[in-house]
C-alpha cells in the first residue's frame, strides 16, 4: 500500500482495447488503487477502466463527478468543488476516455484551477495519440501544432487547409488534427483532391491496437491508394 501526497493526479487509459500492462506501467495502477475521489470524462467508461485495473476496487465507494462536453466549463464554483478534497490533503484522479488526460480535453481547465490554487499536479505516464503518431510518421518533432477537428464546412475547411500549408512552408511546422472516424475516408479524400501532390499525408489509425496501421505516403499517392478508415480511431499529420 502507498501513501499519495495531496493533489491533482492525471491518469492516462488506454487507446485501444489491449491489455494495460502493454500501454501503462504498475505506477498507475498502484496511484488507481488509492485515489477515492475521481474526475471523469463518463462514469461508464472510467467504471470499466479501474475495474480492469484492478477487479477489488470498491467502485460504489469511490466520488466520481464528470467534466465533459457537456460540462460547463464558466462554472467554476462547480469545477473548484470537484477539486475540494485536495484541500483536505485528498487526491483526487481525472480519468478521460482515452489516453491521455488534460490534452485535447477538457481536463485542461481542471488543471486551471489547481494550478491557480497552488495544489500539486501529478501527470502519470501512458498512451498519447498525438505524440506516438508524430512519432512514427517520419514528420518533424521539433515543431509541431494539434488543430483538433477540422471545420466541417467546404469553404471552412479548405481556408484551414490553406492556413496549415502556410505553416508547414513558412515554419517547417507539423500539421495535427482529427475527425469523426464516421468521416475517415470523406476526409483523405478531401485532402487528396485540394492538397499538393507532394504533400506527405501520415494516416495513423488504432494506436496500440492489434490492428494499428501508421502509413505515411504522399497526397498524390493517397489519391491512387486503396484504404478503408471507417469507424477507427484514426489522426492525421501533414508535412511536406
Amino acid at each position: 500500500m502507498m501513501t499519495l501526497e495531496a493533489g491533482l493526479y492525471l491518469i492516462p487509459t488506454q487507446l485501444s482495447d489491449v491489455a494495460l500492462d502493454r500501454v501503462l506501467p504498475m505506477h498507475n495502477i498502484d496511484v488507481v488503487r488509492e485515489i477515492r475521489y475521481f474526475v471523469v470524462e463518463s462514469l461508464r467508461s472510467a467504471r470499466r477502466f479501474l475495474k480492469k485495473c484492478d477487479r477489488n476496487i470498491d467502485i460504489d465507494g469511490l466520488t466520481m463527478n464528470e467534466l465533459n462536453e457537456h460540462t460547463d466549463l464558466k462554472d467554476t464554483a462547480a469545477l473548484e468543488a470537484m477539486l475540494e478534497p485536495i484541500s483536505r490533503g485528498e487526491a483526487v484522479g481525472v480519468i478521460s476516455d482515452a489516453g491521455c488526460p488534460a490534452v485535447a480535453d477538457p481536463g485542461a481547465d481542471l488543471v486551471a484551477i489547481a494550478q491557480r490554487r497552488g495544489y500539486k499536479v501529478f501527470p502519470l505516464v501512458g498512451p498519447s495519440s498525438i505524440l506516438m503518431s508524430l512519432m512514427a510518421s517520419g514528420f518533424n518533432g521539433q515543431r509541431f501544432a494539434f488543430e483538433g477537428y477540422l471545420p466541417v464546412d467546404g469553404h471552412a475547411r479548405q481556408a484551414r487547409l490553406k492556413e496549415m500549408t502556410r505553416r508547414i512552408e513558412r515554419e517547417r511546422q507539423t500539421q495535427i488534427f482529427i475527425e469523426a472516424p464516421y468521416r475517415n475516408n470523406q476526409l483523405i479524400a478531401d485532402l487528396a483532391n485540394q492538397l499538393p501532390a507532394s504533400m506527405r499525408l501520415c494516416v495513423a489509425s488504432d494506436i496500440t491496437g492489434e490492428n494499428q496501421s501508421i502509413v505515411t505516403r504522399t497526397i498524390g499517392q493517397w489519391r491512387q491508394a486503396q484504404y478503408d478508415y471507417h469507424k477507427i480511431p484514426t489522426i492525421f499529420l501533414l508535412f511536406n
